[in-house]
């Protein structure tokens, strides 16, 4: 038996994978987490597939259904909401498998936080604001790491998204608002690509009340950073002066124009297979 984790992205059905799609409906056995993942994708199961609701489970309840199917031939599809590389609670279940022989596959999925971003129409990466973006979170039950708490993650500047830290919204926002200034924007995402998803959008200083009034307690992603601002700088990729590996400048070009409009590509001189040697070709043509 082979287990398969599958990203089963941020809520749409839609936006699962082809081949996370393919692997549920070639799944004997389906194990998925009932409280997140859309019950939807439920219905590409095929005939007489085994289909178990993990919201209720134990790991060890759930890595038993592993062990007693591991001499069988087949696949249990485990579904995990969006991708289960972050906050997915699958490295455990990874290394059990690997300890007990059991072959493994990973699909990755559509994370909320793109689905965040798609919501919005925003670029997290922008020109001359930020080209960094962090996924963290507010420490609860789960504590974070010494060196990771949130003051220090913001005095980065980088844009930062975080996850299962909306119900703390109040304490997040002063927290924050220590290493960046109050009116900062900020931009809540309430169940990301499903019918009921919800935007909120305010200031460090203003998103407390909004996500209160709004009864805002979990399944949010919290957004915050000036890329949500509006201004930035033109994405050299596309401007007529840059040169890179695809493409010779002109002399003269659009580079440091700064407005709404222009960076459709967030400054990623490096992307698509440019890489340095674009970067080196700009520099000798300028």
């Amino acid at each position: 038996m082979t287990v398969c984790f599958i990203g089963a992205g941020p809520g749409d059905p839609d936006l699962v994978t082809m081949r996370g799609l393919s692997r549920i409906r070639e799944a004997d056995i389906i194990v998925y987490a009932g409280s997140l993942v859309n019950p939807a994708l439920l219905e590409h199961a095929r005939r007489g597939a085994e289909v178990l609701d993990s919201a209720s489970m134990t790991l060890e309840q759930v890595t038993d259904v592993y062990r007693r199917h591991a001499a069988e031939p087949g696949l249990i599809a485990r579904l995990h909401t969006g991708d289960p590389s972050i906050y997915g609670a699958v490295q455990e279940q990874i290394d059990f498998c690997r300890g007990a022989g059991i072959s493994i596959e990973v699909v990755p999925g559509v994370s909320s936080v793109s689905a965040a971003a798609a919501a919005l129409e925003q670029e997290l990466t922008l020109p001359g604001i930020s080209q960094t973006v962090i996924l963290s979170r507010a420490a609860g039950r789960t504590p974070v790491p010494a060196g990771e708490d949130l003051v220090r993650v913001a005095a980065t500047g980088s844009t930062l998204a975080l996850f299962l830290s909306v119900q703390r919204m109040g304490e997040v926002a002063e927290t924050l608002m220590t290493a960046l200034p109050a009116d900062t924007p900020v931009a809540v995402v309430y169940r990301a690509s499903w019918p009921e998803q919800t935007i909120l959008r305010g200031t460090l200083s203003t998103i407390a009340a909004g996500v209160r009034e709004a009864g805002i307690d979990r399944q949010a992603v919290v957004i915050v950073g000036r890329v949500l601002a509006g201004a930035y700088e033109r994405s050299r990729l596309y401007d007529p002066g840059f040169s890179h590996g695809f493409r010779r400048g002109s002399v003269t070009g659009a580079e440091g124009e700064v407005g709404r409009a222009g960076g459709d590509d967030g400054g990623k001189d490096d992307a698509d297979g440019v890489g340095e040697d674009a970067d080196a070709r700009g520099r000798e043509d300028r």
